[in-house]
């Protein structure tokens, strides 16, 4: 299957590139001293006037600014008719006026020295083409004059910590939430209300939170790239429908990562009719779904699939620290739940490694139904010996001959701890257990009394009521850890030299096959022949058996004009395939230029594979990898990274694929060379990144891997390149 196939991406404009002063104005943004409210209204409800009742109501200690030439005080405070009126400094404006009333308020703004802009108005980009070009229009003069702009068309944003309600979202009136490390950024408005109101009803502690409408400047990027300097953030959860500059993504997910923050995104579109919805929302651009999953692997991003994974997995992140392995100890008091714990941890990847044969033991003497292998079941005996709970946790945790040295563990107490006299025992030797192990992820799940939770919030010590989230969140606390761990991906600081653009210009096979193997990719040695003879000496020099092929740079598909000839053992057959391929191709494709055949030894043995590439619009060139045959075709069983990427990425890729067993060697074949396809998919990544310019995709089908020791081959390939005259497919930075 070619790989634009699998792939399909498309462009849009992106957003302008910042300055230096409109970089340091994002600290004014999100953490402003002074706030005005262009079209304030004394109507504590009305848009204008939400923001201001929020602010008064909750403490805000900076300055506040009502903007209204019709009332000389708004909600109690002194009104101006500009902002230019009422004197600077003024951090950020909130523009609570229509569309058509924007450029008039930038221009106040400008005269008043305002650092940025809080954009609540509509009408823009997301509406028709004469709202895009007033949206361009807005930015521009915005960025000449430096200032940042958030929205139009988004609900604001809110720091908890300063008291700032910058939005005019009536979720925050429902009740205060509690502040904390967790900061989300969203693309949509209404989701991230949503996400707010769901946070605070799982009493999570909040930093900041972010929405970015239309994104006109300030984009997603430009708020995980803010909240990964941030301090007082540990969490980023992020809800994304699309993204128009890839680099500066993917230089705000590294920043993110370098600087230890967990980051959980919730992506959506990832369906046809997904993708189609998020493009017609916030005029957001939405890529090929599996350029998303490749990004966010290869960037420590845990894609949450669901708002409530979002939401777990965020929580997990906030309160544990990360694990030193996968290494997960399953202690319960239930069987039936353990063993879904336990299945749930294989699809999460979790190592659920057998407890010691001498803790297994010790745990069978005092308890001699108990199921000690992992999960360690002690039965309804937790409420009923003394000591039980706290010595199993020591084993499971600690280490030595009779300890596990877990250094993860879930412990699932049924109803241990809904009231039973019982109940305040367990937690101290749930607490105790954390206590003496603080560097180690616990987690309690189950249902339990609302104070036992505040407890254990308090004391770091999880708690998930569905067992199987809480496994899924052990999984992602180890992504977490397995990511830190990595060093950046080659895409956020390698500089890949550029070679001579690939445009312009049609490549037939053996044309391509010189284009790879001279960038280290390992190609069969083929010759090409004009004429039957020449074919026929070709096929003598190589040595029988032969594959004869067609060369043309308007034939792509070979075998589809009969234009392939395998096994072929002597000279007379290599003779009569030349003449036939020819014949039928001119038959089916009579203006095609034709180069001859291209005679290659026939290969045997080995595994099919298939490496491709193929540049996306926004993150630029993705490599593929996937075993050859019916598993591409019909499982899709493939995976992607962003190119470049070392022989160890590769090795990743390579590990994921459902299908990966069989380069192990089955059914009594050889293991495959698996260092060789690593060696060879991070070549083909480099190739892809210094010819991305006129590169638009490669298919290598088949590439087949050797036995171990004996390396691997691409057998065919085509290079696809742009033409010469067709622009770029991103709109140049700078542009709005």
């Amino acid at each position: 299957m070619p790989v634009g196939l699998l792939l399909q991406g498309r462009t849009d404009e992106r957003s302008p590139e910042t300055n230096g002063d409109a970089l340091r104005h994002l600290d004014a943004l999100f953490h402003p001293r002074s706030i005005a409210v262009v079209g304030a209204s004394d109507d504590p409800n009305r848009i204008g006037g939400v923001p201001l009742s929020l602010m008064i109501e909750r403490g805000y200690s900076g300055r506040l600014i009502p903007v209204n030439p019709k009332y000389e005080r708004v909600q109690g405070l002194p009104a101006f008719p500009s902002l230019a009126a009422a004197g600077g400094p003024i951090d950020i404006a909130i523009v609570a006026v229509p569309a058509a009333a924007l450029a008039a308020t930038l221009e106040d703004a400008i005269a008043a020295g305002v650092k940025a802009l809080v954009v609540f108005s509509s009408g823009f980009a997301e509406v028709d083409a004469a709202g895009r070009d007033m949206q361009q229009q807005v930015t521009r003069r915005a960025r000449e004059a430096g200032i940042r702009l958030l929205g139009p068309n988004c609900l604001g944003m809110m720091s908890f910590r300063h008291n700032v309600f910058a939005t005019f979202s009536p979720a925050p009136r429902a009740g205060a939430n509690k502040v904390g490390n967790i900061a989300i950024v969203s693309q949509s408005g209404a989701f991230g209300a949503f996400a707010f109101s769901l946070a605070r009803s799982r009493d999570l502690g909040m930093s900041y939170w972010m929405t970015t409408g239309n994104e006109s400047d300030v984009e997603f990027a430009d708020c995980v790239q803010w909240l990964a300097a941030d301090r007082d953030t540990q969490v980023i959860l992020g809800y994304m429908e699309g993204c128009r500059d890839g680099d500066k993504l993917k230089r705000a997910l590294e920043a993110a990562r370098a600087a230890g923050k967990r980051v959980v995104i919730t992506k959506v579109g990832r369906t046809e009719l997904g993708s189609a919805a998020a493009a017609s929302h916030t005029a957001a651009l939405t890529g090929e779904d599996a350029v998303y999953d490749a990004l966010f692997r290869q960037y420590g991003v845990w894609r949450a699939n669901t708002v409530e994974e979002l939401f777990t997995v965020g929580y997990a992140a906030s309160v544990c620290p990360l694990p030193a392995s996968s290494r997960t100890g399953v202690l319960t008091v239930s069987g039936g739940v353990g063993v879904l714990m336990a299945d749930e941890a294989s699809t999460a990847g979790l190592d659920l490694a057998e407890m010691p044969l001498a803790a297994q033991a010790a745990l069978l003497r005092e308890i001699p139904f108990a199921g000690p292998r992992n999960p360690v079941d002690i039965t309804g005996q937790t409420v009923t010996v003394p000591g039980l709970l706290e010595r199993t946790l020591a084993s499971m945790l600690g280490h030595g001959d009779e300890q596990a040295g877990y250094d993860m563990v879930v412990f699932f107490p049924a109803a241990a701890l809904l009231g039973a006299s019982v109940a305040q025992r367990i937690v101290d030797d749930l607490i105790a257990a954390h206590t003496r192990h603080p560097d180690k992820p616990l987690v309690v799940t189950g249902l339990m009394q609302p104070a036992y939770r505040e407890v254990f919030r308090k004391a770091g010590v999880a708690v998930i009521d569905d067992p199987s989230a809480a496994m899924r969140a052990l999984g992602a606390l180890a992504f977490f850890a397995d990511a830190a761990k990595r060093p950046p991906p080659l895409g956020a600081t390698a500089v890949v030299p550029s070679a001579i653009s690939l445009a312009g210009k049609s490549y037939t096979e053996h044309e391509a096959l010189q284009q790879l193997a001279a960038a280290g990719v390992p190609v069969v040695q083929s010759r090409l022949a004009a004429t039957a003879a020449e074919a026929a000496q070709a096929a003598q020099r190589i040595g029988f058996p032969v594959v004869v092929k067609l060369c043309s740079p308007d034939i792509t598909h070979k075998s589809e004009v009969g234009g392939v000839r395998l096994n072929l053992q002597d000279a007379g057959a290599v003779e009569a395939a030349f003449n036939d391929i020819l014949t039928k191709a001119r038959q089916a494709a009579p203006h095609a230029r034709i180069d001859g055949v291209l005679v290659a030894p026939m290969v045997k043995g080995g595994v099919e594979c298939i490496l491709g590439v193929h540049t996306d619009p926004v993150f630029g060139p993705v490599v593929m990898f996937g075993l050859g045959g019916i598993l591409v075709e019909a499982m899709r069983d493939v995976t992607f990274r962003l190119a470049p990427i070392d022989a160890a990425e590769a090795r990743s890729m390579i590990d994921s694929i459902r299908a990966r067993r069989v380069l192990d060697g089955m059914r009594g074949a050889p293991p495959s060379d698996v260092d060789a396809l690593a060696e060879s998919i991070a070549r083909l990544s480099h190739f892809a990144a210094s010819n991305k310019a006129g590169l638009q995709s490669v298919d290598i089908n088949p590439f087949l891997v050797l036995p171990y020791g004996q390396g691997a081959i691409a057998l065919d390939a085509v290079l696809v390149t742009e033409p010469a005259h067709t622009p770029s497919t991103s709109t140049p930075r700078g542009t709005p």
